[in-house]
């Protein structure tokens, strides 16, 4: 039986889709990292009462396991968390099943309920379940509660569950208050990188991230440093970092995580071929890697292997229903003038939207971007600018940007898409579609020659950056022409009467 057959231990609702694994949009957000320093059974005042959980059927994590109160596969999922790495989808849902377990007969052990909310945060992350991140919520408030001291563990994964619902200004809260109490835990520093990140501070994250390098070393710190490298524009140093840390990774999860990102860093340089190969690599190494089908139906797409691609992404909905999966999806069948299966497509992002809001999940960024293409850019505006208001990271600044593009303020426009790519504003991120919403928005506004020089850009940066908007931008290219040429310098003629 799989997990999500069971009856949540915490909150006694179904949770929702499937079982499967999830980019880090970025790298694997560790939601299990450090947090299983150990058991210690302490008093306190519980969230949960006990009967929480004594009222749930017992935990089945899957046939790979034996029912141990300790087995095997937890352990592994364990040992992974503790050395700050993705542990694989069964030896997690094995630990979920043990720490459940434990927790009927010791309700009051403060670490184990930080270890099973850290789970429920990664289960939900990578299976794209939002309700397993309420019942993480109240798993790591009861730690918190039964420990309101020193509980670093908690807060560790409070700021894991804020930055998996995209809450970046609370995940940033409890980072640094995880910090605080214990300065050099480098399992912190990951979890704040991506909530700085996500708030725009990059020089907050360049900082945590010479800080984490001074206490601890290894792939998962190198693949932290691929993240902020790439976002400084660093490319090759980005590439080198992730080629170590792949190199150096000890289990096939960790292995096929470390491949999906450097697939997904291929495709960013428009090397199609290359990241093609990485995502299959991922898929082979881990088949639970299910974002790795996303990743390879964008690099089909690219190739010109649409049936294949659509394929790929219609598997990477079934196994991780991802609201963006559906987003990039619907724009390809656009572009192959499939009109009714994209209004499928987009009315599946909605519901998911919708099912992750009620779990807390913030999606404003992306419904801000479908809003702006294919709906309202007016209602695009708002959702956006509020949203930069809360969190103004270079992915929202580029959004709002091109949201007021779209709903005819491109002077206005034109401010937020030249902080996105300048890096005199703290961003310059080198990212083609950026690149190209700038050039639009200046093509618009009768600048040709910036018009042009940033839309070649974005082609440069990767010509295969999206099905819909890489055409667009050649064709833009081509309404442009070319530059006129400069006039000669005519010969100075001598004024008359001089020698």
């Amino acid at each position: 039986m799989q997990i999500e057959e069971r009856q949540p231990v915490l909150t006694g609702l179904q949770p929702e889709g499937p079982s499967g694994g999830r980019r880090r949009s970025s790298v694997v957000k560790r939601a299990l990292i450090g947090v299983v320093a150990g058991c210690v059974v302490l008093g306190g005042v519980l969230v949960l009462l006990p009967s929480a959980l004594d009222s749930a059927p017992p935990p089945s994590p899957g046939p790979v396991v034996a029912r141990a109160a300790a087995g095997p596969v937890a352990a592994r999922a364990r040992a992974a968390s503790g050395a700050g790495v993705p542990a694989a989808l069964p030896d997690l849902a094995a630990l979920i099943g043990d720490r459940e377990a434990h927790l009927r007969a010791h309700p009051r052990d403060e670490q184990s309920w930080a270890v099973l909310g850290a789970a429920y945060v990664e289960q939900g992350r990578r299976t794209a379940t939002p309700a397993y991140f309420p019942k993480a919520e109240q798993a790591l408030r009861t730690s918190l509660a039964a420990a309101p001291k020193q509980n670093v563990a908690a807060l560790d994964g409070l700021a894991a569950l804020a930055n998996a619902r995209h809450d970046f200004r609370a995940g940033r809260k409890w980072g640094e208050a995880a910090l605080k109490l214990a300065p050099k835990r480098w399992t912190t520093y990951p979890l704040l990188i991506d909530s700085y990140t996500g708030l725009g501070d990059y020089k907050a994250a360049r900082t945590a991230l010479e800080k984490l390098q001074g206490l601890h070393s290894g792939p998962p710190v190198l693949v932290e440093a691929s993240q902020v490298y790439w976002e400084r524009g660093w490319r090759e140093d980005a590439v080198a970092a992730l080629a170590d840390a792949a190199a150096g990774s000890g289990t096939p999860a960790e292995r096929a995580a470390w491949l999906e990102e450097s697939g997904r860093l291929a495709w960013e340089r428009g090397d199609r071929e290359e990241s093609l190969r990485f995502y299959e690599s991922a898929l082979r190494t881990d088949r639970d890697r299910h974002s790795a089908l996303a990743g390879q139906g964008r690099a089909l797409a690219a190739l010109g292997r649409t049936s294949e691609a659509q394929r790929a992404y219609q598997a990477a909905l079934a196994k991780q229903p991802e609201p963006r999966y559906a987003l990039e999806l619907g724009e390809l069948y656009e572009t192959l003038g499939l009109a009714d299966a994209a209004r499928a497509q987009y009315d599946l992002l909605r519901e998911r939207v919708r099912t992750e809001a009620a779990n807390g999940v913030n999606n404003e960024l992306l419904l801000g971007l479908f809003e702006a293409d294919h709906g309202d850019p007016a209602t695009a505006v708002r959702r956006l600018r509020a949203e930069w208001k809360r969190q103004p990271g270079i992915a929202v600044v580029d959004a709002l940007g091109w949201a007021l593009h779209r709903a005819g303020l491109d002077e206005e426009a034109l401010k937020f898409a030249t902080r996105a790519t300048d890096k005199l504003h703290g961003g310059g991120v080198r990212s083609a579609l950026y690149m190209f919403h700038r050039g639009q928005i200046e093509r618009d506004l009768g600048l040709a020659g910036s018009a042009r020089r940033h839309l070649e850009e974005s082609l440069r940066i990767n010509p295969y950056f999206s099905p819909a908007f890489a055409p667009m931008a050649r064709q833009a290219l081509d309404a442009l022409g070319e530059p006129a040429a400069e006039p000669l310098p005519q010969t100075a003629q001598p004024v008359a009467g001089s020698r």
